[in-house]
């Protein structure tokens, strides 16, 4: 027993100057509430290494108390007894991917690769913005990379991360084979993380140990010599990480992950060296003005837009009109008011960071919209002047839901808030327990969501009490809808789950080929999603049965809308479609050149849809 607190059940793990035990917090008696507990003996006589060893520990506590990231374990205590130094932590049940590698037979495929990576690429970049300096973790490999058992990457053992300071060196630190040149020199950087991570992904998708390698030997051992899976963008991607010269490598992670997503959104035609930038193909287009007079190229087709506006950045979030305005959210930071009918600019609202993934909420005189820079912000519909804003401890990616004059949204920081309509005050708050991007459906009595740990909760509209809860086996970031006391949802581990909505129970299940994004829509006795296999398919609501499928040559994250006897659908291969809700053929296709993440919004005959070529588009439906 520790402290009077933490009796030990077993051991985890062993090696350098640390082991690793599982005990049970016994504050709480009632319940069996494991932890990890990680022990470093003090065994060295002399006082100054002494102090400086347990500095050390000490630091290491510091530095992940003050993280906050799914992907970092959380920290709860930290004590010294005697010649033993304690921290404890979250207990993360799963494998590291060292052990996970011993276990495999075949290659890792490149979907899970890439999957993982941008993964590590997020818990990298909330390292490498702290401030006032990064933190620079310093042993990315496979034994520090737990899958934890609901197939979520964690970074794991920050025994010798370091705070980054510019023209700091010190004494080699890392593991021979994943450390980058500049890190046997003693510099500890940010770019030495990038290059780790690449070592990491050539040693999963090769099964070559570089510890056993001549180190920087990358190049003359190519991925796609012994791992067929691999194509040669992903390749390419890999190979810039392992630039011996850290300015040709990724600038930071967010621009790796960045490489990786459109990688990912053009499987068929990214193009990549590792000279660094990812090639897409245009199509060639006809020029037009946008309604902010800046030229934009607009492909061929029958349907011509009503009008275009320009945007600053990548708007993939949904647009909603309310009267005789549009408002729509994007990538450049900014909430843009608009006239539905000319695109004419009336004014925007700038948060401190993006709010290009949550969809505005009209309600009365007041704009709900959340932002990456963990606010939901009240907004003035007529002046775009803020009435308030909302803190959470997590980017808000959620779209808000309002009724009875209160406003329900999720949250990264794992909770999922009701607040009041005219001040902001949180009336109650949900713990979901991992990050909450998929937006509610909120009725009478009930709000459904779903969570990034894979749950999908049904909530009890007054008081915030779980009523039920289901799981997938992957993220659940679609969106639910409700039809006929059936609550229909997309996971990313490719299905479609149709649940009781009084119970959770399912009823029936739909299995894409791939991950699944976009959310439902119920029309007429049939739910209409997309899928990243690139199809959009329609389905009997009652059994799942597919009706009818159509296939584009690209993903689907966009949500389909259905207005009269079509559907309406964005694709990454760059065009809006509109489809016969009965059979799926095609009644037109508007190409913008570049891919279509976001949503459409259907209003007196007029499709509203933005591209990531920073446009904002109205159709004719």
């Amino acid at each position: 027993m520790l402290q009077d607190r933490y009796r030990i059940v077993g051991p985890l793990g062993a090696g350098g100057f640390s082991s690793v035990y599982q005990a049970r917090d016994m504050r709480f008696p009632n319940v069996t509430k494991l932890c990890a507990v990680k022990e470093m003996v003090i065994s060295t006589p002399d006082p100054q290494m002494r102090e400086l060893t347990i500095k050390s520990f000490e630091r290491e506590a510091s530095m992940l108390a003050m993280l906050d990231h799914p992907a970092i374990p959380d920290v709860s205590d930290y004590f010294t007894e005697g010649d033993r130094s304690y921290l404890v932590l979250e207990l993360i049940r799963g494998k590291d991917l060292d052990e996970w590698l011993e276990e495999q037979t075949d290659y890792l495929d490149q979907e899970t690769a890439i999957s993982w990576a941008m993964q590590l690429c997020d818990a990298l970049y909330h390292l490498h913005s702290q401030k006032p300096q990064p933190i620079v973790f310093r042993d990315v490999k496979p034994s520090n990379i737990m899958l934890d058992h609901r197939a979520r990457i964690r970074l794991i053992d920050f025994g010798i991360a370091k705070v980054f300071e510019m023209g700091d060196k010190g004494t080699m630190i890392g593991t021979e084979g994943y450390s980058p040149p500049e890190q046997y020199r003693g510099q500890a950087e940010p770019a030495g993380d990038i290059y780790a991570l690449g070592a990491t992904l050539h040693h999963l998708l090769t099964r070559q140990d570089p510890r056993l390698e001549p180190p920087f030997t990358f190049a003359e051992r190519p991925i796609h010599k012994v791992n067929f899976h691999v194509t040669p963008a992903f390749e390419a991607i890999i190979m810039r990480c392992l630039s011996y010269d850290p300015k040709d490598r990724f600038p930071d992670a967010k621009a790796l992950k960045e490489a990786l997503e459109v990688l990912v959104e053009h499987a068929e035609a990214a193009v990549f060296d590792s000279n660094p930038h990812l090639s897409i193909p245009q199509t060639n287009t006809p020029v037009v003005v946008s309604a902010t007079g800046t030229p934009v190229a607009v492909a061929s087709s029958k349907v011509q837009p009503i009008w275009q506006f320009k945007c600053e950045d990548e708007i993939r979030g949904k647009a909603a009109v309310s009267g005789n305005m549009v408002y729509v959210g994007a990538y450049d930071n900014n909430l843009y008011a608009l006239h539905t009918e000319n695109g004419e600019f009336a004014w925007k609202f700038p948060a401190a960071d993006s709010v290009g993934g949550s969809t505005p909420f009209i309600y009365e005189d007041n704009i709900f919209i959340g932002s990456v820079d963990k606010h939901l912000y009240c907004i003035q519909r007529r002046t775009g002047r803020q009435n308030w804003r909302c803190a959470t401890n997590g980017a808000v990616y959620a779209s808000p839901v309002v009724r009875y004059d209160h406003v329900f949204f999720g949250s990264d920081d794992g909770h999922f808030y009701a607040l009041e309509v005219a001040q902001g005050r949180v009336k109650w708050k949900a713990n979901a327990y991992t990050a909450v991007r998929s937006t509610a459906f909120v009725d009478d009595e009930r709000i459904f969501f779903g969570t990034e740990g894979g749950y999908i909760f049904c909530l009890e509209i007054a008081s915030g009490k779980a009523k039920w809860q289901a799981q997938a086996k992957r993220s659940v970031t679609s969106s639910p809808t409700l039809a006929d006391e059936i609550v229909f949802v997309g996971s990313l581990d490719g299905t479609v789950y149709a649940l009781d909505a009084n119970t959770g129970w399912i009823i029936w299940r739909f299995r894409s080929r791939r991950p699944i994004v976009s959310s439902p829509t119920v029309a007429n006795g049939m739910v209409f999603i997309g899928s990243s296999d690139g199809s959009l398919y329609a389905l009997d609501m009652d059994t799942g049965r597919q009706l009818w499928t159509h296939e584009i040559n690209g993903q689907i994250a966009s949500s389909p809308a259905v207005w009269r006897d079509a559907v309406y659908f964005g694709g990454t291969d760059g065009a809006v479609y509109c489809l016969s809700a009965k059979k799926g053929d095609v009644n037109w296709k508007f190409d913008t050149g570049a891919p279509v993440i976001s949503s459409p919004t259907i209003a007196d005959g007029v499709v509203y849809i933005g591209s990531t070529n920073h446009n904002i588009y109205a159709l004719p439906a």
